[in-house]
């Protein structure tokens, strides 16, 4: 069991040592690989090395000791290998401008109106802020197709155009979008970064109705040719770090990213697939997706899209969603999800930049007692690199909910190490 301090903070004692890694391309073009149903995952006995040759894609199994990928780079490679082959056609990122979005489509049955964790955010006593902010509002075309245009919101202060300032990217939760970040957005660019929101896939300008999000999952699952839950974004953020660090106003360098819930397991996915994002803070979005399988935990993360279980569930004949359900849409819909693209493995690839894991000690959709073999690989991780540079914070009381606390924390984490 994971045990929680009275400062609310788990950690390990040892040197601090300030590690931002150098900026690494890692994306590369292929030609568009057909659609394939993969087979299901053991996370104990092997993990699948997707491997490219032409436009036919091949399986090699590598035997791996309790599942646990000692390179991080062989890791890493895989993931990005595995989003390469459901990518549309290739095109050059492009820059679209775009404009401000009036009426914000939001997918909840009833449109959200106030956060107070977000509004809690610090941010600097100007009193004439929201004349000094910048907006800019554009579209990157991460590849072809209408998911392959990604809309960007960007705040930052009117200012010195020479200046490099730190930015953070920020990743909304499921049914919101980034207008829904926009007290996030400010209270950062107050404070002298570039602050960054995205739509994820299926979200916001990506959505045309109040079930756009849902209708992917289940054509994820019925055709197997795209990855909406996670993994598809997690491409549009590797190619929205192609456009950050070349921009003249932000350091290619001090680049972070975090996000809320589905935000906060793209945030934590993005960072470990590309080592551009300097310093990560995801928010109740870091779970164990093999452990809540095998301990009988899933229930709360799959009640959070259960449309997509409930078509899997009828077309494997079964009368109710169990736990062979679950783990069949997870291969189907995010291949090695529940395997080696889990947390065990992929939380400590992102050492050693500095990662701060912020969730609620009462969050059933990202259990605490499913983070313990995360915890102990990041911190021998983090370990072996002489660095302290990660923290997991568990809210006493807290479920699945994002509060001041966690804000304040991932904006003190940022200013650590981004300032």
């Amino acid at each position: 069991m994971v045990s929680v301090s009275s400062s609310y903070v788990l950690r390990q004692p040892t040197t601090i040592t300030r590690h931002l890694l150098s900026s690494t391309r890692h994306v590369c073009c292929f030609p568009h690989v057909p659609p394939h149903l993969p087979t299901p995952f053991k996370y104990q006995f092997q993990i699948v090395n997707l491997s490219i040759a032409g436009s036919r894609v091949t399986e090699t199994e590598m035997e791996v000791n309790g599942g646990a990928v000692s390179d991080p780079e062989t890791i890493r490679s895989q993931f990005l290998q595995l989003l390469r082959t459901r990518r549309n056609a290739q095109l050059p990122l492009t820059v679209e401008p775009a404009k401000p979005v009036v009426k914000p489509l939001f997918q909840d049955v009833t449109p959200p109106t106030f956060s107070e964790a977000m509004e809690s955010c610090p941010k600097a006593n100007i009193g004439n802020l929201k004349e000094l902010l910048k907006e800019e509002n554009l579209y990157l075309h991460t590849e072809a197709g209408d998911q392959g245009k990604l809309p960007v919101l960007i705040l930052s202060t009117k200012g010195n155009n020479q200046e490099k300032r730190p930015a953070v990217v920020f990743l909304h939760s499921t049914h919101k979008c980034k207008e829904w970040l926009r007290p996030l957005l400010e209270a950062y660019a107050s404070r002298g970064y570039v602050a960054i929101g995205v739509d994820s896939r299926y979200h916001g300008e990506r959505a045309s109705s109040l079930t756009t999000y849902r209708d992917a999952l289940v054509s994820s699952w019925k055709n197997g040719d795209t990855m909406p839950f996670i993994f598809d974004t997690v491409w549009d953020l590797i190619k929205l770090a192609d456009y950050l660090t070349g921009r003249d106003d932000i350091d290619p360098t001090k680049i972070g990213i975090t996000g809320e819930s589905l935000g906060g397991m793209h945030a934590w996915f993005a960072a470990f697939a590309d080592t551009r994002y300097a310093v990560a803070a995801p928010i109740i979005g870091v779970q164990g997706f093999r452990w809540a399988i095998d301990n009988d935990k899933w229930q709360a993360r799959v009640d959070s899209i259960k449309a997509v279980f409930e078509e899997a569930r009828t077309d494997l004949g079964k009368n109710e969603i169990d736990k062979e359900v679950v783990e069949k849409v997870w291969d189907r819909i995010a291949p090695g999800l529940a395997s080696q693209f889990d947390a065990p493995n992929t939380v400590p690839a992102i050492a050693p930049r500095p990662l701060l894991i912020v969730n609620g000690a009462e969050d059933p959709r990202c259990p605490l007692e499913g983070l313990e073999i995360p915890k102990t690989r990041a911190y021998e991780a983090y370990g072996e690199a002489h660095s302290d540079n990660f923290k997991l914070v568990a809210e006493p009381g807290i479920g699945h909910q994002m509060t001041p606390l966690m804000v304040k924390e991932a904006s003190d984490w940022f200013d650590q190490f981004l300032k």
